[in-house]
């Protein structure tokens, strides 16, 4: 399978509330984070620092509608999985070409996770870390989730997620090194801050050696080695979403499926999180119940509206964002645009004068959908 390559499963085949849902995910991330924020300057009033929290993360504890972005993307990688994969499942000859291909992809991925950090671009030693993006997350969770998939029963890949869950708060609640752990949930304090740190150590993502010594840098919180224990679970519950999408009952049972489901999940990771706190940035347990949960609540009404009632009208431009996601990603991750814009509007910032950002945020997501529109129109999808 090529990068690049036409569609072949484009038709009424198609999950289309699947691509539509990953569209909305890629069109925040893509058109409008910058553009919001850029208007902060602008818009100098405390309703708009509260409008904006909805497009901020979290400091630490707790959760906010972004927040969702990246759980809501990994979540539908792994909805993708059962409509890939099914007809490999009970073929023994196909086997070895599809763990090829599912090795391909976690090798592609992780190589444009560390392009989107600009890890490999800057063409620096120094820069370069070895586990810092979302892509790579999805790399790890979707490997994992893709031979349970082939190799097991659903029965297993639930046992499978839960022992993830509760093996990730096991360690971080009850083993302790060096100071670090005993159901410490402090940024300074966690275990998995002290895994990232001595597995990592130099590569870790803003690490710098000064006279000879790793210096961490003290705002880079996020955590990766242990947390991927909950990329697969995050990923998994997508598959599960999956296997209900793809199966053979009735469609009306199938959104209400997802909303119950959603609804279930929601309600336990928010208990939960008294006990074990919800934290993004340490993937904790208790934050993949709350996100995986907002996502099948997401999946079932996009699934009700378009799947079941069948209203697609006005949701092509979605589409053209949610068919080359990956794509979209990259280019609002690696690509800097503001040099086109800039150009293009040159002399305009002395009328406008604090609006002139968010022109320019809004000419740099045109750009992008215009180049994912003539991909879409041409039928050229990246294909990882």
């Amino acid at each position: 399978m090529g990068i690049l390559g036409k569609a072949d499963n484009l038709g009424d085949k198609r999950l289309e509330s699947l691509d539509v849902l990953r569209g909305f995910d890629l069109f925040c991330l893509v058109g409008l984070e910058h553009f919001f924020h850029s208007l902060n300057g602008a818009i100098d009033s405390s309703w708009y620092k509260s409008f904006l929290w909805g497009f901020s993360h979290v400091d630490w504890r707790g959760f906010s509608s972004w927040d969702l972005v990246m759980p809501l993307f990994m979540f539908m990688a792994g909805v993708s999985i059962p409509f890939a994969l099914s007809r490999y499942k009970d073929s023994a000859s196909e086997k070895k070409r599809v763990h090829l291909r599912i090795l391909k992809r976690f090798i592609l991925l992780w190589i444009f996770g560390m392009m989107c950090q600009g890890n490999l671009l800057a063409l620096d030693p120094d820069r370069i870390y070895f586990y810092s993006n979302t892509l790579q997350s999805i790399a790890v969770g979707y490997l994992v989730s893709a031979l349970l998939f082939l190799h097991t029963k659903v029965s297993a890949q639930i046992g499978v997620a839960l022992s993830f869950l509760f093996l990730y708060w096991g360690l971080m609640q009850f083993v302790s090194v060096d100071g670090y752990g005993g159901g410490d949930y402090t940024p300074d304090g966690n275990l998995a801050e002290w895994v990232d740190r001595t597995v990592l150590g130099r590569f870790r993502d803003a690490a710098v050696v000064s006279d000879g010594a790793v210096v961490f840098a003290e705002w880079y919180r996020y955590t990766w080695i242990l947390s991927s224990l909950n990329f697969c679970v995050t990923v998994l519950t997508g598959v599960f979403a999956g296997h209900l999408l793809k199966s053979n009952i009735d469609q009306k049972r199938k959104w209400q499926l997802l909303l119950y489901i959603g609804a279930v999940m929601v309600a336990a990771g928010w208990i939960w999180n008294i006990y074990h706190p919800v934290i993004k940035k340490l993937w904790t347990s208790s934050m993949v119940l709350v996100s995986s949960g907002y996502c099948f609540l997401l999946m079932g009404l996009f699934y009700y509206w378009i799947d079941y009632k069948g209203r697609r009208k006005g949701l092509i431009w979605l589409k053209i964002y949610g068919m080359n996601s990956i794509v979209a990603y990259m280019l609002a991750i690696v690509i800097d645009f503001s040099s086109i814009s800039t150009s293009l509007f040159f002399g305009l910032e002395q009328y406008i004068e604090g609006f002139y950002p968010a022109l320019i945020a809004a000419s740099n997501a045109a750009i992008i959908f215009l180049i994912l529109y003539v991909l879409y129109k041409c039928r050229i999808f990246l294909k990882v």
